[in-house]
């Protein structure tokens, strides 16, 4: 394969995101990154770029709600970078990879128009569950773009279903699942004592979005019943509804743990102390909080609206799925999970691990170049057979 110039337009670049970028840029030998922020205030990360090209566009930011119909309201960052066709013109690359469907893809669009051999490629890191509330106006924003796409990524089957909405033809579609750097989560020991084998993990925002209110109501129902058991979930995480859900009655039995922020360096310290991820999302575009715990040997009690658990969790092997909005569903799970024998904890946690291993950066990295290598017309037969398929294995 020829060198190409490749450039990527994203938000900005959160630290499970690093490896990927990186193993794309070794892959091509010319890539770029161009982030609208260097990293969002309400994240507790430190913005890391070693090894990779990129550049902060000049960018406009404002603040809305997101409002869905599950009832929740969620605080919403939109950044616009406003100089995307002027930096195009001047790198003229060979491909553009652009990481949304709005004013950043619209001046994709417009270079893809003035430059006929550059190619466009428009990553759409979203799900069904995710696109519901977003208004008629971001429909018809998307139906309007999507057709100037020589190539649409996707991070699974949801994704793909959503985008084909818009008349993108299948032969155009390409899963890319999220991919971490899984090393320090599979390094360690699956061996857990019984204490920590019971205790949930909990890991990410403390928004209404992740569905933490209705999971802590079915945890109290489920202590109320089982007043001899004790119940530990630790919520690593910051954000506006901490201070609500630390006021949540709840029975004595039902121990909280409220850890905040932790960096991302240290997160596999708390996944080694807990048994089972807790991910009651009510709508998540992936969530790399399932492959990091599937990594460290931790079966998933998670929501089917998050594309992760719907991609990569089986049911009772690797772990117990639910939709968030129903109680009925979150108890029978929460049953499930919490009357498991430790014996068959560890051997889900085995299973958790291996069902995850392949999710490597190079994996997603290849996934990304199957795409680049389409578009540009260096596509291989072995690739173009593997265009929109799952990555349940």
């Amino acid at each position: 394969m020829r060198e190409l110039s490749v450039v990527l337009l994203t938000n900005f670049i959160p630290p499970y995101r690093l490896s990927l970028f990186r193993e794309i840029g070794t892959q091509l030998g010319n890539f770029r990154v161009l982030q609208s922020i260097t990293m969002p205030a309400a994240r507790p990360w430190i913005a890391e770029y070693s090894g990779l090209e990129v550049e902060t566009q000049r960018t406009i930011t404002f603040r809305t709600n997101w409002r869905h119909p599950y009832g929740f309201r969620d605080p919403l960052s939109i950044h616009i970078p406003y100089d995307t066709f002027n930096r195009l013109h001047r790198l003229k690359p060979d491909v553009v990879i652009s990481a949304e469907m709005g004013f950043r893809t619209a001046q994709a669009v417009a270079h893809r128009l003035l430059h006929p051999r550059s190619r466009l490629i428009i990553w759409a890191a979203i799900s069904e569950h995710t696109e519901e509330g977003r208004g008629s106006g971001r429909r018809i924003l998307r139906r309007t773009l999507m057709p100037s796409a020589d190539a649409v990524l996707v991070n699974g089957a949801s994704g793909a279903k959503y985008v084909r909405r818009f008349g993108v033809a299948s032969e155009k579609i390409f899963i890319a699942p999220y991919t971490t750097d899984g090393c320090r989560f599979s390094a360690l020991p699956l061996a857990r004592n019984g204490v920590e084998r019971r205790r949930l993990l909990y890991v990410g925002q403390l928004v209404r979005r992740k569905g933490l209110s209705a999971l802590l109501s079915a945890l109290s129902r489920w202590c109320k019943v089982h007043a001899e058991e004790e119940v530990e979930l630790w919520l690593v995480g910051d954000g506006p509804e901490r201070a609500d859900l630390e006021r949540t009655e709840r029975p004595p039995n039902l121990v909280l743990r409220f850890c905040g922020n932790v960096s991302y360096e240290n997160l596999p310290n708390f996944y080694k102390q807990a048994g089972i991820l807790a991910f009651p999302t009510l709508s998540d575009e992936w969530g790399v909080v399932v492959n990091e715990a599937m990594a460290a040997g931790l079966p998933v009690l998670g929501s089917i609206y998050s594309q992760a658990v719907e991609e990569l969790i089986e049911d009772g092997v690797t772990g117990w799925t639910f939709r968030p909005n129903r109680s009925d569903e979150i108890d029978v799970a929460l049953e499930r999970a919490l009357t498991t024998p430790l014996e068959a904890l560890g051997q889900m946690g085995v299973a958790a691990r291996k069902a995850a291993e392949h999710l490597t950066p190079g994996f997603g990295a290849n996934r990304i170049m199957e795409a680049i290598r389409f578009v540009s017309g260096q596509a291989r037969k072995e690739d173009t057979a593997m265009v929109c398929q799952t990555v349940k294995r």
